[in-house]
């Protein structure tokens, strides 16, 4: 299986690690509520033809590590997530909107994941002049 990926314009391998939490950190992300957030980003994820790797729910925080084609910036993944997550999830579980005011934080982590380091990279581009 190769490592890139391929769509009618390009070739592409890009992958984050993308965390976030809820709003004030609290450890609400638990029991039933991890279980159908788990599915709600798998769905998404889906719809979105994104690839999910790997996914940690910890009661205060998720991780994610995903992959997606160029046509998606990372804002746009992060947004489509949360806010798809949060709406449900309010939907659903009453106790979610009686304590916060939104379901997650505004901020998030995110970080591309790559097979060539970035000194790779700087060497073939400073290479290329020479050619």
């Amino acid at each position: 299986m190769s490592q890139y990926v391929n769509n009618a314009g390009a070739v592409f391998a890009l992958k984050y690690h993308i965390v976030w939490c809820p709003k004030y950190r609290r450890p609400v992300l638990t029991d039933n509520v991890a279980k159908r957030l788990r599915k709600l980003l798998m769905e998404k994820a889906a719809e979105l033809n994104m690839t999910i790797h790997a996914l940690e729910i910890m009661p205060d925080h998720v991780h994610l590590f995903v992959e997606s084609d160029p046509t998606r910036c990372v804002a746009e993944i992060v947004n489509r997530l949360k806010g798809y997550t949060s709406r449900v999830l309010r939907r659903e579980f009453h106790h979610l909107t009686t304590r916060l005011p939104t379901l997650w934080s505004r901020s998030y982590y995110a970080g591309t994941v790559g097979h060539v380091s970035d000194k790779t990279v700087k060497k073939y581009i400073t290479s290329q002049k020479g050619k």
